[in-house]
């Protein structure tokens, strides 16, 4: 991905699990939801707006005059079925959507609802997710290992990424997702133009009942399947899809009466985050108060660039205080006069929270 560039998520589950629910209350659109299946029938791209408490302070003391959140892009792609990696239910060409993901989104039914089809097992949900795209990527493995062995017998450059096949190939018959085995980067970074969709990181979402308890249980077999690293969020999804209609006051009150501490939207924006290793910095003024996010592990120079190429160009240095320093100084101007401001140069490695000041000549 390209420093700066939005991420992209796509959002995958079975038929009325809750996927275009989760997606209506992460953008604030209205894609029909109904208890049929394949309700949703093509893929639908938007932005969803991430909240930070942060953005919010810094813009409270400096008047910003303008408040520019994080966001990230959701694709709600058309419900799965059994099958689907070989044509069943919508076929597998939504499946191509999930190629152009840096994430995959898992929406696991836990809510019981009599008239609504489907499975509600959350576990049920995932096992069939999971082979559908495993099964796809297998296929796609199996087409790409034709081409490539028929270039080897010539050219022995290709060889590798032959063996490299034929070790996923392996893998992916046994039925396990590409993000459970453990397979070497070298591995990973030869197949990696088969834009196999179980490479990427897996989050899951369980759409529990409202009221519900999150299943402690549940949430750890679901942990446990998707690897050591994987995250998952237990959220009644028909509830926030209604919040997030609600104008922002009324939204944080109703949350207040509901005991909701933060929003599904918040949650997944800090799991996706997490998952992909994002971080955020900012700038902040009384023009605007800007959230950038930025790979973690990039240098002050890289994040200038992501402000604006000629920053990096132009780069000098970066003055940096943390948010929490600025909003308890009161200002930037403060902040300075109480040294909580300090200078780095271009390898300062640009932590969570920093604001920035970057100094630059072209």
């Amino acid at each position: 991905m390209i420093e700066g560039a939005m991420d992209k998520l796509g959002l995958v589950g079975l038929a009325n699990a809750g996927k275009s629910t989760l997606f209506n209350a992460l953008t604030g659109l209205d894609t029909p939801v109904a208890p049929h299946p394949f309700t949703t029938t093509d893929t639908t791209i938007a932005e969803a707006v991430v909240p930070d408490e942060r953005v919010d302070a810094l813009a409270a003391i400096h008047h910003s005059r303008k408040l520019v959140y994080a966001h990230m892009q959701l694709a709600d792609i058309a419900g799965l079925t059994a099958g689907s990696s070989q044509g069943a239910g919508l076929g597998n060409r939504f499946l191509g959507q999930l190629r152009e993901a840096d994430a995959i989104l898992y929406v696991l039914r836990a809510f019981h609802d009599d008239r609504v089809p489907g499975d509600d097992d959350p576990i049920a949900n995932l096992d069939a997710l999971e082979l559908e795209l495993t099964l796809a990527d297998l296929a796609s493995v199996e087409s790409a290992l034709e081409r490539r062995r028929k270039v080897a017998r010539s050219d022995p450059s290709a060889r590798p990424e032959v063996a490299a096949l034929e070790v996923v190939q392996a893998v992916l018959a046994d039925g396990i997702p590409l993000y459970r085995a453990t397979l070497e980067t070298d591995v990973l970074e030869l197949v990696r133009s088969a834009f196999l969709i179980t490479t990427k990181p897996a989050i899951a979402v369980i759409n529990a009942d409202e009221g519900a308890e999150a299943d402690v249980a549940v949430e750890d077999t679901v942990r446990g399947r998707l690897g050591d690293h994987a995250t998952v969020v237990t959220a009644p999804l028909a509830l926030e899809a209604e919040l997030a209609r609600l104008e922002p006051a009324e939204r944080a009150e109703m949350m207040e009466a509901l005991a909701i501490g933060s929003s599904a939207l918040e949650r997944i924006a800090r799991a996706a985050f997490e998952t992909l290793e994002r971080w955020t910095f900012f700038t902040s003024g009384d023009k605007d108060t800007h959230a950038w996010t930025f790979r973690r592990g990039s240098n002050a120079q890289t994040c200038a660039g992501i402000i604006h190429s000629d920053l990096a160009r132009g780069f000098i240095r970066a003055e940096v205080a943390s948010w929490r320093d600025v909003v308890e100084a009161g200002s930037w101007t403060r902040a300075k006069a109480q040294n909580k401001v300090r200078l780095e140069g271009r390898d300062y490695l640009v932590a969570d929270g920093d604001v920035l000041e970057i100094r630059f000549n072209v």
